[in-house]
């Protein structure tokens, strides 16, 4: 296989603070010798283990980025033991476009891996995380929130996994992230995720979804920093003690925690995030707007549970993702 077009302007084995970019040349109707530079930020001291944090996987995602950039700013090198690699804005061109996707080929990062070093640009960024950076780690963790079209109680994830020993550590690290809730999360659609590429290879992997709309709150914001600190604490890498506040453990057993739209127009929530559900409780209704006098599509809960995410837009077309309710446990 070719080797990827991207180079690091920083060393992964120099000792100290390091900030720089990951350079992928891309010749395009403004720049015919161009490159997208990627930000990128190592701190190496000691001889601990390898932890990748990152942040807009998908470009409309915010609470990594900003969590991120902080800690980046203030990492006292004394603190550390070990090496951390951090790309506060993983997919960097759709961040700058503040789109879920790349503005430049469509590409949806979290969905593209293994990636391809002679493919498009999400292509071969997700192909330089998948055979340099990714085999360098022992601890990974993913800043994820709903973007624009979702919104979610705040929560940390690990993934049930053929391995239970890497589960045990996955969700060991997800609880020492102490968000206000540490779920089980079931995907809609694993192909191609950064997840399944970080998992199959063994290492400790745990993902966030804190909030979403688009922007971030100070409170969701709050979660993401201490619990940047608390993953790179557990992990051995950063002195100190893991913070703890109560968590709400949530299990997503089966396809019946997700509710799909079937119809379009307008969204009535029933139901708040966090509030309790039973099973057949309507949770949405979307309103018919091409004609009026007309009853509209009730949604309602497949079991009981908590609703921990929900469409976010005020209008809902075929096939959105109207909400998902989870399980306390």
């Amino acid at each position: 296989m070719r080797d990827n077009p991207i180079s690091p302007t920083v060393d992964f084995d120099r000792k100290g603070v390091h900030h720089g970019h990951l350079k992928l040349p891309y010749s395009h109707d403004a720049s015919a010798w161009g490159a997208i530079m990627i930000p990128i930020t190592v701190v190496n001291n000691g001889e601990g283990p390898t932890a990748i944090l990152t942040g807009a996987n998908h470009g409309d995602e915010y609470e990594g980025p900003v969590a991120l950039l902080d800690f980046v700013s203030s990492v006292d090198i004394n603190d550390i033991n070990g090496r951390i690699i951090v790309v506060p804005m993983m997919n960097y061109p759709a961040f700058q476009a503040s789109r879920r996707t790349s503005p430049i080929d469509g590409g949806n990062l979290n969905r593209l891996f293994p990636g391809r070093p002679d493919g498009t640009v999400t292509e071969k960024i997700a192909d330089y995380f998948q055979r340099t950076l990714l085999p360098m780690s022992d601890f990974v963790l993913d800043i994820h929130s709903g973007g624009k079209t979702l919104d979610f109680v705040p929560f940390a994830a690990a993934h049930l996994l053929e391995n239970k020993k890497q589960q045990e550590a996955c969700v060991a690290a997800m609880r020492a992230f102490n968000a206000p809730y540490s779920t089980m999360l079931l995907e809609l659609d694993s192909v191609g995720m950064y997840d399944s590429a970080a998992e199959e290879m063994g290492k400790v992997f745990v993902s966030t979804e804190l909030g979403g709309g688009g922007s971030t709150s100070r409170a969701s914001v709050a979660i993401a920093k201490r619990g940047v600190r608390n993953f790179l604490v557990h992990a051995g890498i950063l002195k100190g003690e893991v913070t703890s506040e109560p968590s709400v453990n949530i299990d997503m057993p089966d396809q019946g925690c997700f509710t799909s739209c079937d119809s379009e127009g307008l969204v009535e929530f029933c139901v708040d995030l966090g509030e309790p559900v039973r099973k057949g409780d309507t949770l949405v209704r979307v309103h018919d707007t091409t004609r009026t006098g007309t009853a509209p599509r009730d949604y309602i809960a497949n079991i009981d549970g908590i609703l921990v995410g929900r469409h976010f837009p005020g209008t809902a077309r075929m096939g959105d993702c109207l909400a998902v309710v989870g399980v306390p446990t």
